[in-house]
Formats: C-alpha cells, structure tokens, sequence
C-alpha cells in the first residue's frame, strides 16, 4: 500500500514509537537556559581525550549508550544505527558504529541529520525492517571550525551573520512497540540553493530550504501552522529564523506565534555567540532535551521537528560554489 500523501510526505497508518532520547553538551552550552534539560555536560571539550576528534566521537558512542540505557533496551536489541557528522567520510559516526557492533547506515544531511536519520528510521520500522532503530549525530565547535574555517590558533575574528558550532551529541529511540511519542508524518526536502556563497553566512543559504518543506508539508497534511504546538527548526539561527517566517509569511503561512529555533535556543544572549548556534549536535541535543521533556509532560501535544542542513564542503567552497540548502521534518504527538 502507498503511504505516501500529497508530493513529499509520508503518512504511518500504525505510527513507529520515539520511545527515548539522550542529549550530551559541551561546557559552553550547558551554560544556555537549557542547562536542566540535558542529561550530561562535559566539564571539559576534550571529554578527556588527546583529540577533538576523539572527544566528539566519545560524545556520539555516550549519547547512543545512554538512550538505549533510557529505553531500557539492550545493544543487542537495536537493529540498525543511523547516524552521521560532520566530519569527512563521517569518523564519529562510523567509528561509532564500530563500538556498537550492529548494522549502521551512514548518513548525511550535513546538520539536517537528526531529522534525516529520525524519518529514515520510522520508514524502516514502518516497512517491518526492523524493530529497534537508533537515530544519532554530533559536532564539536572545535572539529568543525578547523575543518571549515581557520586553524582554532589564528582566533579568526567573526562576521555578525556567523553562528557557533555546537558542541552536542543526541540519539533517539525509535521502535515498533513501547511506550513513547508517535511519529506520524515524514517530509523528505528538496535540496534549494538561493546562489548564497558566505560560509558564515549559513541561515540565509538554509532558510530557502527550510521554508520549501514546511510548505510542501502543510500542503501534503492539509494543515496550517496553527494545528502545531510548536515548530521548531534545527539551527538556523537568528537571521536565518527571521529570513524563514518572512519567506512563510509571503507564501501565506504565519508562523511566529508557535515558531522556534534550536540555534537560538542553546545560547543565552549574554553569551554573545553572533547568531546563535548550529551543527548536527545543535538539534539533535535541543530535541532530545527539551522538546522531548516538554512533549512527556504533556506541554506539547502535536510538533513538527525540522533540522536543516548546509551541502557544502570545503572543496565546493574553494571552487566558489554557492551553498545549498536542505530541510527534513517529521511530526510527532505524544504518545497515551
């Protein structure tokens, strides 16, 4: 039976289980207004490791161990890992993988991929694939900047359009039974490019992305923005959370009133991090804290969850290439 409804989403008839979440931080942020939420903060950004590299990856195998600790599920009981980073070849990932010993799809979204990973994975446990799927990414400030800017020893002054790495790592829990919240829709994006080329400028290259798929979302479900208690996006940031309810506002959509941003919500303004944060681990640690505590108190009844995601490489950079843009949402109510 074809479950797919209208252009790009895909409606589950017997909707898949997120039945845990672990978000794990790094110093900076776990001195955000979010800071009760999280389930660990790292009292160092090297995790006590020789790397940066190794510390993300420490952060990953952490957040992974801990939701399935929350699920109270075995590795043995998880079917197929999804996850993916930053980092070329995806290291953390896979080096991840390697740790957990069971069947892992790589994935890339670039910082769209805690959603890519959550709608992939209630596709395979819809389609009797699997049982137990783990769904998980990460970024390090310190990883990330000197792979896509400037060597950390320059201290390379910022532009105001430029946001902050996030120092994260969450995994949820999807399954096919279990006590959780149901994820009844999935909106696979389109990868737009608006000709934006400013490496430090990622809001606005996003934006347009973003933006696409909640429309084709909305239009595919027959919904408005005000059937959602919340729709939140990944790490756009403030500009680039300005750019996308202006780009809503224009095809008819208001979506202020209930409209937030994982980029925004991790830092405090005293923090002065420019635009906010960004990176896999800005949403995956924000939905796997806060969203899905105010969801299990019943705050949140019915969300759209959406990370966006930058498709650039410092290769395409160099080339002068413009950044393209992609979004992936799913929806999820709260479970009885």
């Amino acid at each position: 039976m074809i479950k797919k409804v209208g252009e790009n989403t895909i409606k589950f008839t017997l909707p898949p289980k997120l039945i845990s979440g672990y978000s794990i931080v790094g110093p900076k942020e776990g001195q955000s207004p979010l800071a009760s939420y999280f389930d660990y903060i790292l009292k160092n950004d090297t995790f006590n490791e020789k790397t940066y590299e190794r510390a993300e990856r420490k952060m990953l195998e952490q957040a992974i161990s801990g939701a399935i600790d929350k699920a109270n599920l075995l590795s043995t009981d998880i079917d197929i890992l999804l996850s993916g980073d930053l980092l070329n070849q995806i290291i953390s990932a896979s080096f991840s993988a390697r740790q957990l010993q069971t069947s892992f799809i790589g994935m890339f979204g670039a910082c769209s991929t805690m959603t890519e990973s959550l709608a992939v994975g209630a596709c395979l446990i819809d389609g009797g694939c699997a049982n137990n799927v783990a769904c998980a990414t990460c970024s390090h400030f310190s990883t990330a900047e000197r792979q896509f800017r400037f060597p950390l020893e320059l201290g390379c002054q910022r532009p105001p359009t430029a946001q902050w790495t996030v120092t994260g790592a969450g995994c949820s829990i999807v399954s096919r039974e279990g006590t959780g919240h149901n994820i009844t829709h999935v909106t696979f994006g389109k990868v737009i490019d608006y000709g934006i080329k400013d490496m430090n400028n990622m809001g606005a290259a996003m934006a347009p992305a973003a933006c696409d798929t909640l429309k084709n979302l909305f239009k595919d479900t027959n919904t408005t923005p005000s059937d959602y208690d919340l729709i939140v996006t990944g790490d756009l940031g403030k500009l680039g959370s300005e750019i996308l309810v202006d780009l809503l506002e224009h095809s008819g959509y208001k979506v202020s009133e209930n409209y937030c941003d994982c980029g925004q919500m991790i830092f405090s303004n005293s923090q002065k991090r420019f635009m906010g944060g960004s990176g896999c681990g800005c949403s995956a640690s924000v939905i796997n804290s806060y969203i899905l505590s105010k969801l299990d108190k019943g705050d949140y009844k019915k969300v759209i969850l959406m990370s966006t995601g930058a498709l650039v490489s410092t290769t395409s950079t160099q080339q002068g290439e413009s950044i393209p843009g992609i979004a992936h949402a799913v929806i999820v109510e709260k479970g009885k």
